[in-house]
């Protein structure tokens, strides 16, 4: 199989049309278009469904694509790594983040990197969703409980857990009567919420009155007073210690981990390392109040 061809193609999967990979990367685009022509003629298989103003990846497409991606940047880290001399972190860093860390924790950890590592192209993007980490050329993600999978492996960096906090002027009720509580989204539809306090087990009849698509916004609802709301302890740690909340317990079995993962296949890249040990300094003992003062810091 022709290598170069091969490169050609990852490109143009990879940026979603022959154009914009011949912007990005400064090659012709007739060369591209020619090469990958050449690749799938050398195949026998049809790589691309070629549209009017669309380009997509056939299915043949896809499992080339995911199997040779890796592969091909890992020869790239290995010729970089020698040309330089050594295991100095440098090139593209992509990495995916969900929502919450990356409000309140991401911007300074990527500038501290950026410091650190100046020829590392560091790229975040926020997402929540499951993100297919090799189709969407990722080389790292940060996920919050993520499911088992195979072919990802990782590590756990912090660790949280969710309370039930609301403003101190707000009384508690003394019967079953239903306490106005703020939640995120819209399937959130509980009527009850279960508490642990330190006199045992509790539960809370919750009427929402307002449904929010962030959790800091959650949080400063209840700040104003509205109702309660289940916040994790790292957002929430500076305010409870500063009197602006009160806790109502914490919420039964709401352990949370934050990992992150990256492809088991693939030899751990100087920069990802990088990465991952500037985790590890950032937050030493994953606990949420390192992340409480990291956030506040």
């Amino acid at each position: 199989m022709d290598l170069l061809a091969l490169a050609d193609f990852n490109l143009v999967a990879r940026h979603g049309g022959f154009g914009r990979a011949a912007r990005e990367t400064g090659r012709p685009k007739a060369t591209l278009s020619r090469r990958v022509s050449d690749l799938e003629a050398g195949l026998d298989l049809r790589l691309f469904e070629r549209g009017g103003r669309t380009l997509k990846l056939t299915e043949e497409g896809r499992a080339l694509f995911a199997r040779t991606g890796a592969l091909l940047a890992e020869l790239d880290e290995a010729a970089a790594a020698i040309a330089s001399g050594g295991g100095t972190p440098r090139g593209r860093l992509r990495v995916s983040a969900p929502l919450l860390f990356s409000q309140t924790a991401m911007g300074r950890l990527a500038a501290e990197f950026a410091r650190a590592f100046p020829e590392v192209r560091l790229e975040v993007t926020t997402d929540d969703r499951p993100v297919d980490m090799v189709e969407e050329g990722y080389d790292l993600v940060i996920r919050v409980n993520p499911n088992p999978d195979a072919g990802l492996i990782g590590r756990i960096i912090l660790r949280d857990r969710l309370v039930v906090v609301g403003h101190p002027d707000l009384a508690r009720p003394h019967d079953a009567a239903p306490v106005r509580a703020v939640v995120r989204g819209g399937g959130d539809d509980a009527e009850t919420w279960d508490t642990v306090t330190s006199q045992g087990p509790f539960r809370i009849a919750v009427e929402p009155v307002l449904r929010l698509s962030s959790l800091i916004m959650v949080r400063d609802a209840v700040r104003a007073g509205v109702g309660i709301a289940r916040l994790p302890i790292s957002l929430v740690g500076h305010d409870l210690d500063a009197g602006r909340l009160a806790t109502w317990g914490d919420v039964a079995g709401s352990e949370i981990a934050l990992w992150a993962l990256y492809p088991s296949r693939r030899l751990l890249s100087a920069r990802v390392a990088a990465f991952l040990e500037h985790l590890k300094t950032a937050f030493p003992t994953g606990a949420p109040e390192e992340l409480a003062g990291y956030i506040e810091g």
